[in-house]
């Protein structure tokens, strides 16, 4: 068989769509609901300019963060405690294993860890101290994880 194999930006609706219904289906097959949606917190000030973004995803029983900014006039005053506060308050006791994200030393791993955030792993860049990843989790007390997995069918009543 011939191929070609190429770097893309992006992929076209039709081969996004048919992507994701194989890769559905093939979790779907396992028991697994991959629970994906992107989603973002914003905080408005009085006249309704934005000063703040959390954007974040769920993905089968965990939610991932992706990014957090506050205006350089507005850090510092707790407004990124606020989002990562309101995101585990919406998302507590909804069946969710963790909270997780990954950032680099020059931005705020002090941050995530005063926000309850535990490390999970650190991965060095030996060449580039600055750019050295820390992994973050924080686990939900959820006596109960519902997300993730599919729902299995009742059987026939007795």
């Amino acid at each position: 068989m011939h191929y070609t194999l190429e770097f893309a930006d992006t992929i076209s609706a039709l081969e996004e769509d048919r992507m994701t219904k194989e890769l559905v289906a093939y979790e779907s097959a396992h028991g697994i609901d991959v629970n994906y949606k992107t989603f973002s917190l914003v905080l408005k000030d009085e006249n309704g300019v934005v000063f703040g973004v959390l954007n974040a995803y769920t993905a089968f029983a965990e939610i991932y963060i992706d990014d957090i900014w506050v205006d350089t006039a507005h850090r510092g005053k707790g407004f990124g405690k606020k989002l990562v506060q309101e995101l585990e308050r919406h998302f507590q006791g909804k069946g969710f294993n963790n909270i997780n994200l990954v950032t680099s030393a020059f931005q705020a791993p002090g941050f995530y860890e005063k926000c309850g955030f535990q490390v999970e792993f650190v991965r060095v860049n030996k060449h580039n101290p600055k750019l050295t990843k820390t992994f973050f989790v924080k686990f939900f007390d959820d006596a109960v994880q519902t997300q993730g997995i599919l729902k299995q069918a009742e059987g026939p009543r007795k």
